[in-house]
């Protein structure tokens, strides 16, 4: 028996050893593949990051490091904040309220820690912020900031294959929220692949930038995707960090994730290629990148907006970037340039300034409330002084050439507005080929695109930028004459003078009123430029401003329409400075204030601008007649006061220099 059973049990072997042969492929079929090493697993996520790890496109500085219109900082490594001398690592306990914990805080020192911690950086984020610029240019100079992205494969429950992120850490954000540390980024997706060496042999699905608590998705192949091989190149926002597609002036309105303001990537830019750094997939407490396990903030203690921001990991799109990417935007929105939105102060670019003055007072607020109902008392005061101090009537438009006080101005000019209103709503139509034409020009010279990659060269927007700001106000002239014209045939007996004869009187007069108006622009840049001209400049801008009326009403050469300007405003420069600088800033307020509200809502930028710009053409005759009426109120004032003589101001006569002039004598009136 024992023989019989060791040869059963023997070919009980063999056969189970045949069977185990033939039954293992399929058995490891049914199974699936066998996980791919760990080692090797890694090796191909760090390849994957390589392969498609972005460009960034900078705004460059040109005057570094303080230069906060401009990037100041570069995407780099957290090691910048831990273990540096300067940083301090402090926590909100109730009851005793911040209290420090430690200097030059490790990874290790705030791993595990909780949502009340702050990695306190040197400076204060509401004080003077170049203390951060200057302290990260040292980093840079001791090498101890180098340019990096942190890189992490992310899954999502419910969904195939992974998205690949690109996580970018900044030093500081010098944005409307200003606050120490910053994290942005931007992702790409393999929904196909399940693991990094599947996604090796394919191309991306889609790609998303982020931009502050939201994102702009695409698909990999758009045209708006702009890619050197593999690499995407995106732009971020100066200072915001916001990251986008292309160079640009985005306008943000709070909807749909965005921030409130204008992120700005225009020109000039520099180009940096930020080395991956790959994270594990998971969060880990103890190793290289403890440092994910900290919960706390990456920046000081400050109430909102200004607070110090989380990391990475406490967001959702690391812990579901497939569901929060669908919710994302697939566009941003631009600030219109060029033909008719340029005709006046754009009513978006007008949102840029608005949004980062009230941005101002509330960090004011925050900072020093006293300071700011101080701020808000002394405003409101010169506003009501501005305003409220005049007379508003009588109202006299048969006499147009008399003594008027600022709020006789304002109501003499509206209401002859709203007497001629079928020949002046003709002018303004007018203003729109004309002013609306020129502007489109200069926006055209100022983005000719050059075969770089960032779009036009700085010599094309200096150019469209010189081509509009001498353009765009002698064609303004060219309108404006139309309706000087008109207040001169008033005043000369016609009761209703059309259109046609306004335009007839003032034609043979345009080339002077153009090149006038040139050289008025001309030389308060000139003063402009010089810094220390910018007092001047805003002397002149009040004395030359009825170059236009001395050439039509008075039928000068343009020399001495200047000298007739000043002539008349020297000594009443007071009463002209006052309702001209409400013209100004009626022509300038207006349409932006009226469709302020229109940014807010879905409405494309273009026709919110189109709106202002429509009531910014309305405003051209009030302006030009609001102007006329002006001058003819200096007019009739230097009858019983003559002009006072001018300074001499001339270096070559030493003896006579800030001494009135002998030699003059005011230009004779011709009309």
């Amino acid at each position: 028996m024992n023989g019989c059973s060791r040869r059963l049990s023997g070919g009980l072997a063999t056969i189970a050893a045949l069977l185990a042969a033939l039954l293992s492929p399929a058995l490891a079929a049914a199974a699936g593949p066998a996980p791919e090493p760990e080692s090797q697993s890694r090796q191909a996520a760090e390849v994957l990051a390589r392969r498609y790890a972005p460009i960034t496109m900078l705004k460059e500085e040109e005057d570094p490091p303080c230069e906060t219109s401009a990037e100041q900082y570069e995407p780099t490594s957290i090691d910048t904040v831990l273990g540096n001398p300067t940083v301090t690592l402090t926590a909100f306990i109730p009851g005793k309220g911040l209290v420090e914990v430690k200097k030059a805080p490790t990874a290790a020192d705030i791993a595990g820690l909780s949502g009340e911690y702050y990695l306190n950086l040197t400076g204060e984020a509401l004080g003077e912020t170049c203390v951060y610029a200057k302290e990260f240019q040292k980093l840079e100079r001791e090498h101890k900031a180098p340019a990096v992205t942190y890189a992490h494969i992310a899954r999502e429950n419910g969904h195939s294959g992974f998205a690949l992120q690109y996580w970018f850490f900044w030093y500081f954000n010098q944005f409307n929220d200003l606050h120490e540390g910053d994290w942005e980024g931007m992702q790409i997706t393999f929904p196909e692949a399940e693991s990094p060496r599947e996604a090796l042999a394919q191309e991306p699905d889609q790609i998303i930038v982020f931009q502050h608590a939201g994102g702009e998705r695409a698909d990999w192949d758009s045209s708006k995707v702009q890619k050197e091989g593999t690499h995407p190149i995106v732009y971020p926002a100066a200072g915001s960090h916001a990251t986008f597609y292309d160079s640009a002036v985005y306008v943000q309105n709070g909807q749909n994730g965005s921030g409130l303001g204008c992120d700005v990537t225009t020109e000039p830019l520099r180009e940096l290629r930020p080395q991956p750094v790959l994270l594990p997939e998971r969060v880990p407490r103890t190793g290289e990148f403890e440092w994910l396990s900290y919960y706390g903030r990456w920046g000081e203690r400050e109430k909102g907006y200004n607070n110090g921001p989380q990391g990475p990991q406490t967001k959702s799109a690391w812990r579901e970037p497939f569901t929060w990417m669908s919710e994302q935007r697939t566009t941003s929105p631009q600030l219109p340039g060029g033909a008719v939105p340029g005709l006046g102060e754009p009513v978006a670019k007008a949102f840029c300034g608005a949004v980062a003055t009230a941005s101002e007072l509330v960090n004011l607020d925050i900072k020093s409330r006293p300071a700011l109902i101080i701020t808000l008392l002394v405003v409101g005061l010169l506003i009501a002084m501005f305003v409220g101090l005049t007379r508003w009537r009588p109202i006299d438009l048969e006499q147009l050439r008399a003594r008027r006080s600022f709020g006789q101005l304002a109501r003499t000019a509206r209401q002859l507005y709203g007497r001629h209103w079928r020949v002046l709503v003709p002018v303004s139509i007018v203003a729109i080929p004309i002013v609306g034409g020129v502007t489109w020009v200069a926006g055209l010279v100022g983005n000719v695109h050059t075969g770089g990659r960032a779009g036009s060269s700085g010599l094309n927007i200096e150019v469209g930028s010189l081509l509009e700001a001498l353009a765009r106000p002698a064609a303004m002239a060219v309108v404006a004459a139309i309706v000087i014209v008109l207040v001169q045939l008033l005043l000369e007996g016609e009761e209703r003078p059309g259109f046609r004869a306004a335009f007839a009187a003032a034609r043979p007069r345009f080339w002077r009123v153009v090149g006038a108006q040139m050289l008025f622009v001309l030389g308060i840049y000139a003063l402009l430029i010089t810094i220390v001209g910018i007092p001047f400049a805003f002397n002149k801008y009040v004395a030359w401003s009825f170059v236009k009326q001395e050439v039509l009403l008075q039928d000068r050469g343009i020399r001495e329409s200047f000298h007739g300007s000043a002539d008349l405003v020297r000594g009443r420069w007071w009463h002209t400075v006052r309702f001209t600088l409400f013209l100004f800033v009626l022509a300038t307020v207006t349409g932006p204030i009226l469709t302020f509200a229109l940014i807010f809502t879905n409405l494309p930028l273009i026709w919110v601008d189109l709106l202002g710009s429509l009531i910014f053409a309305l405003l051209i005759p009030y302006v030009a007649i609001g102007e006329t009426l002006l001058y003819l109120d200096l007019q009739a004032r230097a009858e019983t006061v003559p002009a006072k003589p001018p300074r001499s101001w001339r270096p070559w006569h030493p003896r006579s220099f800030g001494r009135t002039r002998r030699d003059w004598s005011p230009l004779p009136a011709t009309g």
